[in-house]
């Protein structure tokens, strides 16, 4: 009955019988996919083929720039070789860093701020609070300053910068295009991933970084083109670059239980490596913004303390390849290897800290191979460069923290498919220790310190899994149109039903039995001084609705794009037939539930110690549960 239809307005309260989840009950949700892809995510796609190509060949020309000023500094020819280096005259290693650091202060305050730092947070900025949307000079700017950096011996990587520029590459398309800001950020991370791929010829381990540190999802619209890219970038490499592992390891391995032992506690080490690494970059940052010099001379002052650590270790300077790859066949000698875990870490996390522009991968490289040729000289043998491998990728898992794709970088890198289970062993053991001890990666710290939060973890939203009929309210407040405002009020401070209807908030306005719109309860107290007026005076006639069978994350998707927070909750056979309301609060109970998941502790099992019926304490406990007589002796 509705609340026209009563005499008095005192209970103007429709019942409606509950119909809350039960166990045994069958929902149809076939209306519901896995997935929520589009069409239009097979456009994307093919709008990354030439982003991927691109990617591939900005890869290709970072690596001949970087061998063209290299060649042209130290050794003082034309060449695009990429070489180490090398020794040279004490002046040249000296100052050559710092020239170098002149250059790209001057191109960062001059050209773009962005090329400063190591490409990673700069491309996360970019794609959370950017709008994917990258300036064209970065394309050029990033590229030239990183080879002018690695050229003058910085001790970087090329993998940070050409992410930047794949990701410069990627956006400047999309934003020629009418796209929104979530296929924006599909090409652009497109680009970063082909440019990766093309780097180490590592398309899986790149495709992977895109989702755990780029796309912050596992969507189907963002991998699937992603992956188009990465495909296209590997193909070429193939071509202009080598089909091979960058760090070809053939020998042969001897793998003991032993050793699996072993390969955890090289993770543990790993991850303190790791943390300290992290911790001077950022002390090394925190110093130089206390110095009153500008910005602009802070990459020279860098360059400087490269060049004094290159003066101990020549090795040292530069991406070092070559070092890198003797470390994990196991032809570097034990000193020069203690030279390249203490002064590569030094002048590797001092000089990032200047802002000047370089990336990490190569680096983490370098010093978890140099790690693990130290452990190799303690651990049992295993193979030539084994441990290397393996506290390599406990120091990718240790400072990326994302073990998954620094397991699937090592193995790329190496093609060593039966070091497998020792080299996740290490990193997922670095990734669990380092994630416990340090609050942030060294790829996340700086976006922090810019005031934002930047989540990593990955979990089942709540509010998928928990549909509308669990959590809204069946018995609700309807008013008839015809009603006056003035009795409408009346029953919502009708103190019967412990003023259910105040809380309520909105009231499905019902005709015959007919949903014919909503009004809420602003619009009525609003209208306290016109008590002649209406309910139909301030119907909503086109109310947002939703069904009992739909998930709560649509339903805040619905209360989100539509500025609403309580929706009618309808018939999925009849959108005229109110069946209850949902309001923001009761979404709230999902999370409530999931937080419950995760912290409400109990023991649903137990052992119940049961004594041999063989005893003479046994037999007369049996004999006491069947009523006979217990034997005797």
């Amino acid at each position: 009955m509705s609340a026209a239809a009563r005499p008095t307005p005192a209970r103007s309260v429709l019942t409606r019988p509950g119909r809350r989840h039960r166990a045994a009950e069958v929902r149809d949700v076939r209306h519901l996919g896995d997935f929520t892809a589009t069409p239009r995510m097979l456009w994307i796609a093919v709008l990354a083929v030439p982003i991927g190509a691109a990617g591939a060949g900005a890869a290709w020309c970072l690596l001949r720039l970087i061998g063209l000023i290299t060649n042209a500094v130290f050794y003082q020819r034309v060449s695009t070789e990429l070489i180490a280096p090398g020794r040279h005259a004490w002046w040249l290693v000296l100052f050559a860093p710092v020239v170098g650091g002149l250059v790209i202060g001057a191109m960062a305050r001059y050209g773009s701020e962005k090329i400063r730092g190591h490409g990673m947070p700069e491309a996360i900025e970019a794609i959370l609070l950017g709008g994917s949307k990258v300036q064209p000079r970065v394309a050029v700017l990033k590229p030239v300053s990183s080879a002018v950096a690695i050229g003058t011996g910085g001790p970087f990587g090329a993998e940070g910068p050409i992410i930047m520029t794949g990701g410069a590459l990627g956006s400047l398309l999309a934003q020629f295009l009418h796209l929104t800001a979530d296929e924006r950020k599909a090409l652009l991370v497109a680009g970063s991933a082909a440019g990766m791929a093309a780097t180490f010829n590592s398309p899986l381990a790149a495709l992977l970084l895109a989702a755990e540190l780029l796309l912050f999802e596992w969507l189907p619209r963002s991998l699937v083109p992603v992956a188009s890219a990465v495909a296209v970038a590997t193909v070429i490499r193939h071509h202009i670059l080598g089909p091979g592992p960058v760090f070809p390891v053939t020998s042969a391995l001897h793998l003991h239980d032993v050793d699996y032992l072993l390969a955890a506690v090289s993770g543990v080490i790993a991850a303190l490596l790791a943390i300290v690494a992290t911790v001077l970059v950022y002390a090394s940052e925190d110093a130089f913004h206390r110095l009153r010099l500008h910005w602009m001379w802070w990459p020279a002052i860098g360059g400087l303390v490269i060049g004094v650590g290159g003066l101990f270790v020549p090795q040292a300077l530069g991406v070092g390849y070559d070092v890198i790859g003797a470390e994990l066949d196991g032809s570097i000698s034990l000193g020069l290897v203690v030279g390249i875990l203490v002064v590569k870490t030094l002048i590797w996390s001092l000089s990032l800290g200047s802002g000047t522009s370089g990336g990490v991968l190569a680096p983490m490289f370098m010093i978890g191979g140099a790690l693990g040729a130290v452990e190799a000289h303690i651990f049992p043998s295993v193979g030539p460069g084994f441990w290397a491998l393996v506290a390599l990728a406990g120091v990718l898992g240790g400072v990326m923290r994302s073990p998954i794709t620094g397991v699937v970088f090592a193995l790329e890198l190496t093609h060593r498919w039966d070091a497998l289970l020792p080299i996740m062993i290490a990193s997922m053991t670095a990734y669990g220790v380092s994630t416990v001890l340090l609050r942030r990666s060294v790829l996340t710290e700086k976006i922090a310190r810019r005031g934002y939060h930047l989540s990593r973890e990955y979990d089942v939203d709540p509010l998928e899994i928990v549909f509308v009929s669990e959590v809204m309210t069946t018995k609700i407040v309807e008013f008839s149109p015809d009603l006056r405002i003035s009795q409408a009020l009346a029953v919502l401070n009708d103190p019967t039903d412990d003023y259910a209807g105040w809380r309520q908030q909105l009231y499905p306005v019902v005709k015959q039995g007919t949903l014919i719109g909503v009004v809420t309860r602003g619009a009525l107290l609003a209208r306290t001084e016109s008590p002649t007026g209406i309910i139909n005076d301030e119907l909503h006639a086109e109310p947002v609705v939703t069904h009992a069978d739909q998930p709560l994350r649509q339903v805040a998707e619905t209360m989100a794009v539509n500025d609403v927070s309580t929706l009618p909750v309808v018939d999925r056979r009849d959108d005229t037939k109110v069946v209850g309301v949902v309001s923001l609060p009761q979404l709230l109970d999902a999370r409530r539930r999931d937080q419950q998941e995760a912290r409400q502790r109990e023991r649903v099992l137990s052992i119940k110690l049961v004594r041999p019926t063989g005893s003479a304490r046994g037999a007369a406990a049996v004999a006491e549960d069947t009523e006979e007589p217990a034997p005797r002796g």
